[in-house]
């Protein structure tokens, strides 16, 4: 939706000459010079900032359509690597919050460690801006809640940064999930469905993602803000395992393979499950007892939904044989196979799947929902967050999807809105 221009049209004029000069250094004419937050410019490029520009953050820099006019990062190193390979005109800044205020800045990508990215979806929606998340959407149910109901607030556009849901060869079922979608729709596999995550259906849980419980604290680098890097999160001495690639393996900001790898795998079930709108009613785990400050691994953790569904996350690898999709009338492999006979013949007689809004650069201009939202996102978020809750508390768990929060569990409630730590807040 475009907003009516303020300026009469000659100040405008006057005003973009003038503005030359200074813009120089970009392509395009950022938004805001040409008539507010609704107005796309004649390039038809968008600003974006990028926040966390380490290898994952670098990656958001050359979508089509958009162009980077400021980034950020807590260490100094990253920070002059990154505007190394940026126009020498793009800003660079150390504290996100002084980013988001930048009115020349429509999107704001968000590729920081996941205990940054509710706290700063929240704030990019309350100055304004399009956000572009890094999965997991958030380390906490309760983040995910606000992130919901701050984007909804301000009418803002929100992508999370998986895509299996839409576009790519869905891991081991060598297919993208589209014929997946087609398939549990047209009822041939019958109902309820048990779907089956792990190395035998196609999927890689890097149980390399652990953290260590003996760390010996360490001096801070001098390239890095350690303090805002910790941000929300306990302070905790620096090791250098903690941060940068590492801290994964770190409850405070992460959750090891299945916060890193979960949402890619989970997100495309919800959809063709058909359970976006939801979430599991229980949650049940096998696995060793969890250090308090460091990640583990685990062998099983089971997810029930109300009419019977099921997601298995398989980290022991067991069966052999499993198949990725199993209904009472038949099954499904990976590289699509199937115990139905005559599969792809029946599956042809079917309508495929209702179209999906999958770019972003037209969802902003055009202020339509991305495929893979605000909403979506927190719902199959929410089930990464629910396995990690029930592995650092060492049981299984009831969940009220209404409410999105545990029954009869207090211990597993309060770490559905853990405090932070201030002056930090959402």
């Amino acid at each position: 939706m475009k907003t009516k221009p303020t300026e009469n049209h000659s100040s405008r004029r006057d005003f973009i000459k003038k503005s030359a000069v200074g813009l120089a250094a970009f392509t395009i004419v950022p938004r805001y010079v040409l008539g507010g937050t609704g107005f796309i410019a004649p390039s038809d490029k968008l600003t974006k900032a990028v926040i966390g520009v380490g290898s994952m953050g670098r990656g958001h820099f050359s979508y089509d359509g958009t162009q980077v006019v400021a980034i950020c990062d807590v260490d100094k190193r990253h920070l002059s690597q990154a505007a190394a390979m940026l126009d020498k005109g793009v800003k660079t800044f150390g504290d996100y919050r002084d980013l988001i205020k930048l009115p020349e800045v429509d999107i704001v990508h968000i590729a920081t460690p996941p205990h940054w990215h509710g706290v700063m979806a929240v704030e990019a929606a309350n100055a304004g801006k399009d956000v572009w998340c890094e999965k997991p959407m958030t380390h906490t149910i309760g983040e995910g809640k606000r992130v919901v109901e701050a984007i909804q607030k301000h009418g803002r556009m929100f992508r999370l940064n998986t895509w299996f849901r839409f576009k790519d060869v869905f891991y081991g079922m060598g297919t993208t999930v589209k014929p997946i979608k087609k398939l549990v729709d047209s009822g041939l596999l019958g109902w309820p469905l048990k779907v089956t995550v792990g190395k035998h259906t196609g999927y890689d849980w890097k149980f390399y993602w652990v953290g260590k419980d003996n760390l010996a604290p360490q001096p801070v680098p001098p390239e890095l803000d350690y303090d805002m890097w910790l941000g929300p999160a306990p302070y905790k001495p620096y090791n250098e395992h903690r941060v940068h690639q590492t801290f994964r393996g770190y409850w405070d900001y992460d959750g090891g393979g299945l916060s890193d790898m979960g949402q890619h795998y989970i997100d495309p079930i919800q959809y063709f499950l058909g359970k976006d709108d939801t979430s599991p009613v229980s949650v049940e785990i096998d696995a060793p007892q969890q250090h308090t400050d460091a990640v583990g691994t685990w062998r099983r953790i089971t997810y029930t939904y109300a009419d019977g569904c099921q997601i298995i996350l398989d980290g022991e690898g067991k069966d052999k044989n499993v198949p990725y999709i199993e209904g009472p009338k038949g099954k499904l492999y990976p590289g699509f196979k199937s115990d139905i006979p005559g599969l792809e013949r029946k599956l042809a007689a079917f309508p495929d799947p209702l179209p999906q809004m999958t770019d972003f650069v037209e969802s902003v201009k055009n202020r339509e929902k991305f495929a893979l939202n605000e909403e979506n996102g927190h719902r199959s978020c929410n089930i990464v967050n629910m396995g990690l809750i029930a592995l650092r508390l060492g049981g299984s768990l009831k969940f009220d999807p209404v409410k999105q929060e545990f029954i009869g569990d207090e211990a597993a409630n309060r770490l559905i809105n853990p405090v932070m730590r201030a002056p930090f807040s959402i």
